[in-house]
């Protein structure tokens, strides 16, 4: 009798699977990412390399010495401060500063981020009123720390939208026939979203920001893309020397417009593989692609999918690609404190198989 090997889905569940049945899932997995992104399959050779990761008996798994890659991440201070309920953190009463501190000097990792501060809610707009308070945060916590220091931002058009911001929402509009409105409203959020964040952008540089960090990216559609795009574009004129990482929200850019472009690229329908050429052309320095996690689908199944879009990617991009490995994305299932086993396995298969640069 064959033995069972343990593994998930992609809510975390604990399942059982026979060898046969994951290396059927490991295959369904790479089919559909072929299928949808229209790119290669993994070999019958990766096929097998990812299934002994997953049928490791060792409940953490790891890469031998030498194969080891750095880690950059948006989360930094959360990890310390945030509630374990809804932000995976384990909830200490100390400030962001500390947070900071602790994430470098106790849990070592590569880099820090400085993220925005609570009650903003990533509204950039509440981060543009208190910029002075955040450029003074940012070079006290920068003059304390040895590791390089993103500052962090969700570069979303939402905020700009009704009932938080001035422009009609392109979601109240769409389904009332409003097309070329809810364009209209896309394009005038998009111009504001690029005026708000390249002014901070500015201001953290004047005090030494080491790198900016655009987290979700393209969240909002193709005109979310569009502005964050340009961001870049327009920081890279002001700041050359500030490196800048743009983290995906999703594997597939929505085309909430439609039509925009960017250097003569549709964004809309965009895969990571096809994200990674433009963001190189906008000045992007290192890109986090995203493969949502389909927590229907065994654990197996979302791994394979994953790791054939991220390969392709590192295949055609020229800058570092730092895959973004946490709650529901890449393989990892969509849990607030996502199981050590599977985040393992996910690392592992990432730097193996399609030979990210980072994490």
């Amino acid at each position: 009798m064959e033995e069972s090997i343990l593994t998930r889905m992609g809510d975390g569940q604990r399942v059982k699977m026979s060898p046969a049945q994951v290396k059927e899932e490991l295959l369904a997995g790479t089919k559909d990412a072929a299928d949808k992104g229209r790119v290669p399959e993994l070999t019958s050779a990766e096929l097998e390399q990812l299934f002994e990761i997953i049928a490791d008996k060792n409940r953490v798994v790891s890469v031998e010495p030498g194969e080891e890659i750095v880690f950059s991440d948006d989360v930094s201070c959360v990890r310390a401060i945030g509630d374990e309920g809804a932000a995976g953190g384990v909830g200490l009463p100390i400030s962001r500063l500390l947070a900071i501190l602790v994430h470098e000097r106790g849990y070592a990792q590569d880099s820090a981020t400085f993220q925005m501060p609570a009650g903003t809610g990533g509204n950039v707009q509440r981060i543009k009123q208190i910029i002075d308070a955040e450029m003074q945060a940012y070079e006290t916590t920068s003059l304390l720390t040895t590791i390089p220091m993103f500052y962090e931002a969700a570069p979303s058009v939402l905020w700009y939208f009704q009932p938080n911001g001035p422009y009609d929402n392109p979601a109240d509009l769409l389904p009332q026939g409003k097309i070329s409105e809810a364009r209209e409203a896309s394009e005038k959020a998009a111009k504001r979203l690029t005026e708000d964040l390249v002014y901070i952008g500015k201001k953290m540089y004047l005090v030494g920001c080491d790198a900016f960090n655009f987290d979700t990216s393209a969240s909002g559609g193709d005109a979310e893309f569009y502005a964050n795009l340009n961001i870049v574009s327009e920081l890279k004129k002001a700041a050359p020397h500030m490196p800048i990482e743009m983290g995906m929200s999703g594997e597939f850019i929505i085309g909430m417009h439609g039509q925009i472009t960017f250097n003569g690229k549709r964004l809309a329908g965009m895969f990571p593989h096809e994200q990674v050429k433009v963001a190189e052309v906008a000045g992007v320095d290192i890109y986090g692609p995203v493969v949502n996690t389909n927590c229907s689908k065994s654990f197996p199944w979302n791994l394979a999918r994953a790791v054939t879009f991220v390969k392709q990617t590192v295949a055609e991009s020229n800058i570092p690609i730092h895959v973004n490995a946490g709650m529901g994305v890449c393989g990892v299932p969509m849990h607030p404190t996502p199981p050590i086993d599977c985040v393992s396995r996910v690392s592992k298969a990432m730097v193996q198989l399609a030979r990210v640069d980072g994490l």
